[in-house]
């Protein structure tokens, strides 16, 4: 058995009924010319029909020992799993179009996953207007995170769109992970044997773990300092109770578009990304009555897995920046943005990195124990909102000679946070997932429409304008 780490433990700590806490990838594609009316039935039961079923698709959840539920979650081997319940088949009704699709999913997502078996479903959905498909997958945040998700899912895809019979994501074995706890080590006596080698881990980092938390103190007595810290936010619509029925709405950008407005600024991507979100969320509360004073603040998930790791589980920091969504002028708040980022940056590289876990629980631990103790909602938010980038692979990719055209992140929400806003780039484009409470955010499809319109006004406002095409005068004979 593997036994899970402690922040990939804490994501089934606060697991609801209200609150599910599994993430998801929603894979767009277009169907290989002159395929047959059987194609996706076909690789629906290819898909079932693969062999050994490889980890971490094949882990469910096991306990060891009277304490093990609270002490050490593990994860154990499921040797019968059931594909026919895990891969399902839908097909959407007429007319099949992004507003059909987004229903279907928006439901999938709602539905927690069965803590008895391995915790991910994969659901082929047919019917998608202009010949084209869909793949939606979702598996429990601790199994994976964003990068590991996505790496999961690219490693079966090719970039030729002529080969074939390629084997579905779970019947690929992963690479080996540094560090990972099997067999006798997710026992209880050897949790106990760890948790002192982890404590003495912390006793060495405390004094560093001491002064960047007092830093944050510092920031909050002396906000004019620049760093933002947890709790400064204020409390808006977003950071409301949640239900657990999801709602999904998705936007997409040329890449270019976002690199050429950040090359222009000074700014980062990541800064871009900050801004159009937090643009869009300005006009959006200011639509429902509801824009505080103090600006929003974001929770933005930063990746420490060693590019060398293949493996999966939990492995992010969290930063937190302004939103600047009191500043009305939006070339101030987008330097308002750019100076947040930067001072969170700094903060966080100036941790070495055999601390970076163990502040990121310092900083999570607050969030965490809202969430348990169901004060979540209830009170001010560690931040207003999570905005989360996520890299993609840049080369069109194929599945069985399809053509991969889109890929979204459906990720989780919490009681306190309404609302989160995953990108994920793929093939020179930005694809931005906004997933929210459909009964929180009734109207949350509004917010991917404002950033398009947001990232329309910032390129009139700091890029030059473009020259117009010359008029070419034709001759008598109407001919040019």
């Amino acid at each position: 058995m593997k036994r899970l780490g402690t922040l990939d433990a804490s994501w089934l700590a606060v697991e609801s009924e209200d609150t599910p806490m599994h993430v998801g990838t929603l894979q767009i594609f277009s169907l290989p010319e002159g395929a047959p009316d059987t194609f996706l039935r076909d690789m629906v039961n290819s898909m079932k029909e693969t062999g050994d079923v490889a980890p971490p698709w094949s882990y469910k959840l096991a306990w060891s020992g009277f304490l093990g539920r609270l002490l050490v979650p593990s994860w154990k081997i499921d040797k019968s799993i059931d594909l026919d319940y895990h891969v399902r088949h839908s097909a959407l009704p007429k007319p099949g179009g992004e507003r059909e699709l987004g229903i279907l999913v928006s439901r999938l997502h709602s539905n927690p996953l069965d803590f008895s078996r391995p915790l991910w479903e994969c659901h082929v959905i047919e019917g998608l207007e202009n010949n084209r498909f869909a793949l939606y997958t979702k598996m429990h945040h601790s199994m994976i995170d964003g990068i590991s998700g996505v790496r999961l899912l690219q490693r079966v895809l090719s970039t030729s769109p002529d080969e074939r019979d390629m084997p579905p994501p779970w019947s690929v074995k992963p690479q080996s992970r540094r560090g990972s706890k099997t067999d006798s080590e997710a026992t209880v006596p050897a949790a106990f044997s760890q948790a002192l080698d982890a404590l003495k881990v912390q006793a060495d980092m405390a004094p560093t773990l001491w002064r960047a938390g007092s830093r944050l103190v510092h920031s909050v007595r002396h906000p004019e300092d620049g760093l933002t810290a947890p709790f400064t936010g204020p409390v808006s619509k977003i950071n409301h109770r949640v239900t657990g029925q999801r709602r999904l709405a998705t936007q997409h950008y040329e890449l270019e578009r976002l690199k050429e407005l950040a090359r222009v600024s000074g700014a980062s991507m990541n800064d871009i990304v900050l801004y159009l979100c937090g643009t869009a969320l300005r006009r959006f509360l200011l639509e429902q009555d509801d824009l505080p004073d103090t600006p929003l603040t974001a929770g933005i998930p930063v990746n420490i897995r060693p590019a060398d790791d293949q493996g999966t589980g939990t492995q992010i920091s969290f930063m937190i920046a302004s939103l600047a969504t009191d500043e009305a002028d939006p070339l101030t708040r987008l330097q308002n943005i750019k100076s947040s980022s930067r001072r969170a940056k700094e903060h966080l590289q100036k941790l070495p990195k055999s601390a970076l876990n163990q502040y990121t629980m310092l900083l999570m631990s607050p969030y965490i124990l809202q969430l348990m103790s169901g004060l979540g909602g209830r009170m001010r938010p560690v931040f207003n909102v999570t905005i989360s980038n996520v890299p993609g692979p840049q080369r069109t990719l194929y599945y069985e000679g399809a053509r991969l055209e889109a890929m979204y992140p459906v990720s989780l929400i919490a009681h306190g946070g309404a609302l989160n806003i995953t990108c994920l780039s793929y093939a020179g484009s930005l694809n931005f997932g906004f997933t929210g409470c459909r009964d929180t955010l009734p109207s949350m499809q509004k917010l991917a429409v404002y950033t398009g319109e947001a990232l329309d006004d910032l390129e009139k406002l700091i890029l030059p304008p473009k020259p117009k095409p010359k008029k070419v005068r034709a001759n008598k004979s109407g001919t040019v």
